[in-house]
């Protein structure tokens, strides 16, 4: 893309996280960014906190899950941006959750919630704003996971939404080199964000508290920078983080060696995790009886 200087980036899940952090740092570089979360309130204050010699950020409430006759759907979104501003240079389908837990203790509705958004709502995204990247032959980031790499144990739902997305982008890439549109993947790996906030019905705790190791863990700002750089030279996948690059790398030297590890971090217990007190009282159904271990209710961490 070589400069984010007076073009117009579409930004879903930027209420936080990766997100909020790329949007900063993109209008920071001159790029007008829209803003695309459910959480309006917060996506007005970071557009009232920008207050850079360039660029802009605006606000828009929306849902990559909503129908696209929904007045915040992404189809919509999508018009309207282009009829009021312009066609979109750069798209980030970014919005994301994790569903966590072992397959007995799931459901196909968890994971159909997993796939609507994490699989369809970036479908939903690339799909709405194609015409105009077609037009402007700009950028579309999908926003995956090292987890869309190798699969641990107890977060099946979240890795095949993860591995599903690697693999639009690893497809369409081909497909829409010849209309000039290039094609970015992102992988993180741990990155300090709020995804441990939200269960696995979707919704937000923000009393939660983060078990990953933090040592492991990034802070968004890096990973923004990270991402930033890679879409500016045009690579096809961006992975964050050092221990991201390492397991990407065992997944393709040593396969064999992550199949161990996924076996011994299946047969040894996780540590406790603490929760938010909301997500301790707030009834959860499940079809199974089975009790609930630590391991099931301990969120994902990988970027979501």
């Amino acid at each position: 893309m070589g400069t984010f200087n007076q073009k117009r980036v579409i930004i879903t899940g930027a209420s936080s996280g990766i997100g909020a952090a790329l949007a900063k740092q993109l209008a920071g570089s001159g790029a007008t960014v829209f803003l695309v979360a459910r959480r309006k309130n917060r996506l007005e204050a970071m557009a009232r906190a920008h207050r850079g010699p360039i660029g802009a950020m605006h606000a828009v409430e929306g849902d990559v899950c909503a129908k696209p006759a929904s007045m915040n759907s992404i189809e919509r979104l999508a018009l309207e941006v282009n009829r009021l501003y312009g066609p979109a240079h750069l798209v980030v389908a970014n919005a994301g959750f994790g569903v966590t837990g072992s397959l007995d203790s799931l459901t196909l509705a968890d994971f159909r919630r997993q796939f609507e958004t994490n699989v369809f709502g970036v479908l939903r995204t690339a799909m709405a704003f194609l015409p105009q990247l077609k037009e402007t032959r700009g950028t579309l980031v999908l926003v995956s996971s090292v987890a869309g790499h190798v699969a641990p144990p107890g977060v099946s739902p979240y890795t095949m939404s993860k591995f599903a997305v690697r693999a639009l982008a690893e497809s369409i890439r081909a497909e829409l080199a010849p209309h000039g549109v290039k094609v970015v993947l992102v992988s993180p790996g741990f990155i300090d964000t709020e995804i441990h906030q939200v269960d696995n019905q979707g919704a937000i705790h923000e009393a939660a508290i983060d078990g990953a190791p933090r040592w492991l863990m990034a802070d968004a700002a890096t990973a923004a920078r990270a991402i930033a750089r890679g879409i500016r030279w045009g690579r096809a996948e961006v992975v964050v983080t050092w221990h991201g690059k390492a397991i990407v790398l065992l997944t393709r030297l040593a396969p064999w060696f992550i199949r161990l590890l996924s076996r011994f971090m299946a047969s040894t217990p996780s540590p406790s995790t603490p929760t938010a007190p909301s997500q301790k009282a707030r009834p959860v159904p499940r079809k199974s009886a089975r009790k609930k271990t630590p391991r099931d209710r301990a969120p994902s961490r990988r970027r979501g």
